[in-house]
């Protein structure tokens, strides 16, 4: 499997989709220019592969999509959403080390 269909890139048509037919989902909003955002690419490429069966992780880039980071007021990049049943549990803004998102993910996702 590649690390393209381990990270869906998503949009403000599918968004919805993909948080009915998850049950845990981590949303990435990112932009070409955002230096953190470039440097967790493999971190959450490195994560989508271990929670492969578990999480489902979605990158939005906010140059081509804003409706997304509007409704769930996203101000700063990189930012974190994590979904659980179509609910937001957790935000997180910043870049994390992977050992840091690791935790965040089994703490929110009961993993």
């Amino acid at each position: 499997m590649t690390d393209e269909e381990l990270v869906t890139t998503v949009t403000d048509d599918d968004y919805e989709d993909i948080l009915e037919d998850n049950e845990c989902v981590v949303f990435d909003f990112w932009a070409t220019w955002c230096s953190p955002c470039i440097q967790m690419d493999p971190i959450i490429e490195g994560l989508a592969e271990e929670y492969n069966d578990k999480v489902k992780f979605g990158k939005i880039n906010i140059e081509n999509n804003s409706e997304v980071p509007s409704r769930f007021s996203v101000q700063s990049l990189p930012s974190f959403l994590f979904f659980k049943d179509g609910e937001i549990v957790k935000k997180e803004r910043g870049a994390l080390s992977k050992e840091e998102f690791e935790e965040k993910l089994k703490k929110n996702f009961d993993l």
